[in-house]
Order: structure tokens, then C-alpha cells, then sequence
């Protein structure tokens, strides 16, 4: 009995330090002096330097060009994000997508012709933010911060307007909160 409560404590414990993750990375006043902030006060947002190992791995897109992939897309969620989803549907606020975008190569192999990443061009990241926390700022709205980030600067974004740099790639998903769920097995349930 003590060990099913000790396991029952732990889960818990996980539980409430994945969904402070969320808060704490948005909110300046709260954040862990250990946590990255991610979203200053403006909206101005950067890439997380460890999403690859604190974040989980969605799924991955191939943008088909004429031979081959043109393009691989490999989109990794914040803590807790999935789960979140698989219980209600709905992305929480807080919610942190980060999707790698690279350029792809396609040559024949010995299982036949096959596309791969070869060059990062640069990340595009996403906040969910039901509260239009940043109404000032036209990275912000829809429910969502959007930005893009070249590949050589993950620090800063080159979007200026997300209705003119990033909605119109978004129209089709505009139905799932503008996500492209079908393509990330990670939030079936």
C-alpha cells in the first residue's frame, strides 16, 4: 500500500511539474530562475535551446516535391501538451509547438528512392494563447503567437504579421484550432 501511494505521489508530482512547465515558460513573473523563458512580455517569442530533449516528438510531414521530398517537417510539443489534447481535444494555453523545417535530399538507395533531411532552414513555433495576452503584437491572435525563425537566429523571428506570414499555410487546419492533427499520432487517443 505504501508503494502504490509513494507511485500515486510520483505521478503526481510529474503531473503538476509538466503543467508548470507550460505556465512558467509564459509567464515571466512565474518562471523557475532554471526555466527558459520562451514568450517575453511584448510577445516576442524564441526558440527553446533543449526542445529536442524536454519536448515531445509529434510526428514529421514530407512536402513532396517533383522527384522526391522538397521539404521535412519534424514537430516535437512541449510537456504535457499530448496528453493534455488526448484528454479534451483542445490544445491547453501554454501549449508550445516547435516544428523543424529542412530542406530535403532524394537519391536512389538499395530499398528504392528515398528522401531525407539534409539542411535546417529554420523553425516555426507556435503559443497557444486563448486569452489574447498579446493584442498589441501581430504575431498574436486566432488563439495562437505564430512565428518563424531562420536558421541562423533562433533568437529572433522574421515574421512580422502572422495574418500575412503564417495563417494562409494554416487555412485548411482552421477547423482543428488551425493544427494539422491528423499528421501526429501522438494526440490520437
Amino acid at each position: 500500500m505504501k508503494s502504490l501511494r509513494s507511485a500515486a505521489l510520483a505521478s503526481a508530482s510529474f503531473i503538476a511539474v509538466a503543467a508548470g512547465c507550460l505556465v512558467t515558460q509564459l509567464v515571466p513573473s512565474q518562471a523557475a530562475p532554471a526555466q527558459e523563458q520562451l514568450v517575453d512580455g511584448s510577445g516576442n517569442m524564441h526558440i527553446p535551446k533543449d526542445y529536442r530533449t524536454t519536448y515531445e516528438f509529434l510526428g514529421s510531414w514530407s512536402v513532396a516535391g517533383d522527384k522526391g521530398a522538397k521539404e521535412m517537417h519534424v514537430v516535437y510539443a512541449s510537456p504535457g501538451t499530448a496528453a493534455a489534447y488526448r484528454a479534451s481535444g483542445k490544445f491547453p494555453d501554454g501549449s508550445i509547438l516547435v516544428k523543424e523545417v529542412y530542406a530535403a535530399a532524394t537519391s536512389d538507395m538499395t530499398t528504392g528512392t528515398v528522401s531525407h533531411q539534409q539542411s535546417l532552414k529554420g523553425w516555426f513555433m507556435m503559443v497557444k494563447d486563448g486569452k489574447n495576452s498579446h493584442p498589441d503584437n501581430k504575431l498574436w491572435g486566432n488563439g495562437w503567437g505564430w512565428s518563424w525563425f531562420n536558421a541562423d537566429d533562433r533568437m529572433k523571428t522574421s515574421s512580422t504579421n502572422f495574418q500575412s506570414d503564417c495563417l494562409g499555410c494554416h487555412i485548411p487546419a482552421k477547423a482543428t484550432d488551425w493544427i494539422y492533427v491528423q499528421g501526429y499520432p501522438g494526440l490520437k487517443k
